[in-house]
């Protein structure tokens, strides 16, 4: 690792410990990387004895990650007026600054508050103080051991968890082309040191319910092929999900068993929400980025997988068509 990166990590963890009020944030609708980056961070700043919040705009799924140690320190509601208070804030796994849920915020850099980035997804927003990104890393929790090791800093059975999920969840089981020998590596060390690999599968893949299920038969049946652009796209509307009833994660495992679809460029996964619609963007083909065409569209991510939102608008049907039309 070159001295310069090095050098970062030694003054992240500098600014962590001289910290007083510590304010953790995700992004929106977060995976298991983004809650066990967080979870990890939790567990450091209880160890330093720190004062802290951490913060994620969207209500969690608590049956999916509650073995996770910490999740129930994350909050979807912050009093405005505390965040003053905060002398150090801390993103993690959020490249795209509107995913915070607290862009304005962010920016406001009248508080005079050090903002640190930890992350792996390309860059899209200048926001930071301190931004510590590695897009050659598997997850943010692959950069958070770096955070580690550098600062000589003791990896609990509770920090191993938290790595080992987020490698898992951001890897598919390591499926993904972002699989590298290192995040194996950390992966079998985090093992030594007491992760439980089992019960982290058990809750991050086997856990669909029978709505999950049919909801992924419904986006297989609308499953349809541009022939011209070899490209592979699937609409759920706001009617099918409502129907379904389902959790928000099936739409990460939707968008993955798609991805395996033989021969595509890439694939594209609409959902209608209430005055807004979601897209997520898969590919496992050569040369081909799909963050591209999700940083046009106001999103972001990697290449490989990315997603945006379109807001005030809905998806319809005209004429046979699938049309996004304004609200």
């Amino acid at each position: 690792m070159k001295i310069m990166l090095i050098t970062k990590f030694e003054q992240a963890f500098y600014k962590i410990q001289k910290a007083h009020n510590i304010l953790f944030i995700t992004h929106q609708r977060p995976d298991g990387d983004a809650i066990s980056s967080t979870c990890l961070m939790i567990e450091l700043a209880k160890h330093l004895k720190k004062q802290f919040v951490a913060f994620c705009s969207d209500k969690l799924n608590d049956n999916n990650f509650s073995f996770l140690p910490n999740v129930e320190n994350i909050t979807d509601n912050i009093n405005s007026n505390i965040f003053k208070n905060f002398d150090l804030i801390i993103a993690l796994d959020c490249g795209n600054l509107k995913r915070t849920g607290m862009a304005e915020k962010l920016k406001n850099k009248e508080l005079n508050q050090f903002i640190i980035e930890f992350d792996h997804h390309p860059k899209v927003d200048n926001y930071s103080d301190l931004e510590i990104r590695l897009p050659e890393a598997s997850s943010t929790t692959e950069v958070l051991y770096n955070l580690l090791k550098i600062n000589n800093i003791k990896i609990t059975k509770n920090i191993a968890n938290c790595v080992l999920t987020g490698i898992l969840t951001d890897t598919s089981n390591f499926l993904h082309q972002n699989t590298s020998e290192k995040a194996i590596n950390i992966a079998s060390e985090m093992l030594m040191y007491g992760a439980r690999m089992p019960q982290i599968i058990k809750n991050t893949l086997y856990n669909k319910n029978l709505p999950d299920i049919k909801l992924l038969s419904k986006a297989l049946d609308d499953l349809t092929i541009n022939k011209k652009y070899n490209f592979a796209f699937s609409i759920l509307t706001l009617k099918d999900i409502h129907k379904a009833n389902v959790t928000d994660d099936i739409y990460n495992a939707i968008t993955g068993f798609l991805s395996n679809l033989h021969g595509v460029k890439a694939i594209l996964l609409l959902r209608e929400e209430k005055n807004k619609v979601r897209g997520s963007l898969r590919s496992v083909y050569p040369g081909v980025d799909v963050s591209k065409l999700a940083n046009l569209l106001g999103g972001g991510g990697h290449a490989k997988a990315s997603g945006f939102v379109m807001e005030n608008c809905g998806i319809k049907k005209i004429e046979n068509k699938w049309s996004i039309i304004s609200n």
